[in-house]
């Protein structure tokens, strides 16, 4: 982002902590009770609770297994949450593990900053840019980019050979079976028109070259 684009006045902080990790939890956020206080703070129900005893507003979702890690995953997919502290526990079954895994999946394609532990939150509350502006980012438009530039790439590892390196690739007597002559005439079953190779499918071929005319039966 460039240097003149305006300082953000708060972030958006999820908090969520498993059972075993709400101890945890009080304690991270007493310790940094003054840096979270300018900031706008959720939290699934009974963690939220935890922390509204500490003085600090805080917007109370559904508890974890009855939907408020979707609820806030539903938030991070509509970019109305810009951190994620969610510390739970490894070591313990959940009921709603799919629900946690989900809200994990989300935060990761919608490139939030996650915490998982203490360590990770207190880099992250501490970094220097939760003070600056940081550049936002649509997992859509930046997926379709890398979709287009994959598919770049592999059209242009298939481009014809150049023409002083032919000659090594030439079908002859002492030449490695399965090598194909690109001076000489095509082998049977090949295209001249395309270097695309025999064993890809046609679906292969149909993304590769859209506008191949024989890009269906071509060898």
């Amino acid at each position: 982002m460039p240097d003149h684009a305006p300082a953000p006045a708060g972030r958006r902080i999820a908090l969520i902590a498993h059972d075993n990790k709400k101890r945890d939890m009080l304690e991270w956020v007493e310790y940094n009770l003054d840096l979270l206080a300018g900031h706008e703070l959720f939290a699934t129900a009974t963690t939220g609770h935890l922390l509204q005893q500490l003085g600090l507003p805080v917007t109370c979702f559904r508890s974890g297994p009855y939907g408020g890690d979707q609820q806030i995953g539903a938030r991070i997919a509509e970019g109305e949450i810009d951190l994620l502290v969610f510390l739970w526990d490894p070591l313990e079954p959940h009921p709603h593990d799919p629900d946690v895994k989900a809200l994990l999946r989300v935060a990761v394609v919608c490139n939030i900053p996650v915490a998982c532990n203490r360590a990770t939150a207190d880099f992250m509350i501490s970094s220097p840019l939760m003070s600056r502006s940081h550049q936002q980012w649509d997992p859509a438009p930046g997926q379709a980019h890398h979709n287009q530039a994959a598919l770049t790439v592999a059209r242009a590892s298939l481009r014809p050979i150049p023409r002083p390196w032919r000659g090594a690739l030439d079908r002859g007597p002492r030449a490695p079976p399965g090598r194909i002559s690109l001076s000489g005439p095509p082998p049977r079953g090949s295209c001249r028109t395309c270097p695309i190779p025999p064993a890809w499918s046609s679906l292969a071929k149909n993304i590769l070259f859209p506008g191949h005319p024989r890009a269906t039966p071509c060898w």
